[in-house]
């Protein structure tokens, strides 16, 4: 091969690279940003703002409760989140992966709320999460799974008294 042919092969093909690089670090950038966003408004108490970050087939998964598939079961678990005494929120992205196909990525990362446990003392709680988030036809992503679990201990339960 001539070197000029060459030249011009290896230049085409590190510009290539460099635009697909490109295209999944703006992907990876958005749905990270998405996901900063989403905890920011989680840790104003914005109920709508907070929900509006779900696709409309999502599934959340939380920890010690049941699966939430509806809008309205998704609505009533952040809202009895959001509105307990001394809830502090956040969360914050560890790793973001994009899809090849472009339109799925995933957020893992880690949590930490603090809520008044039943003697109105402040109780915290930190942990880990995964979101799996779709890319919607206008462009934004939309979170379709999210389920996190805390990295404290279970507490036993309370043995059943015998007759």
């Amino acid at each position: 091969m001539k070197p000029r042919t060459l030249l011009i092969a290896l230049t085409l093909g590190l510009t290539a690279a460099a635009v697909c690089l490109a295209g999944d670090s703006k992907a990876e950038q958005a749905l990270r940003g998405a996901d900063d966003a989403w905890s920011k408004a989680a840790a104003s108490k914005d109920l709508e703002k907070t929900i509006a970050y779900y696709s409309n087939d999502a599934s959340v998964l939380p920890p010690n409760a049941p699966i939430a598939t509806t809008k309205d079961a998704i609505k009533k678990l952040w809202g009895d989140l959001l509105a307990s005494p001394g809830l502090v929120i956040s969360w914050k992205a560890t790793k973001v992966e994009i899809a090849k196909s472009g339109d799925l990525g995933f957020v893992n990362g880690t949590y930490e709320f603090t809520m008044n446990d039943a003697s109105g003392k402040p109780a915290t709680d930190k942990g880990k999460y995964v979101e799996v988030w779709e890319k919607q036809a206008d462009g934004k992503w939309k979170c379709g799974t999210d389920i996190w679990n805390s990295d404290l201990a279970a507490t036993p339960a309370p043995l059943a008294e015998t007759k």
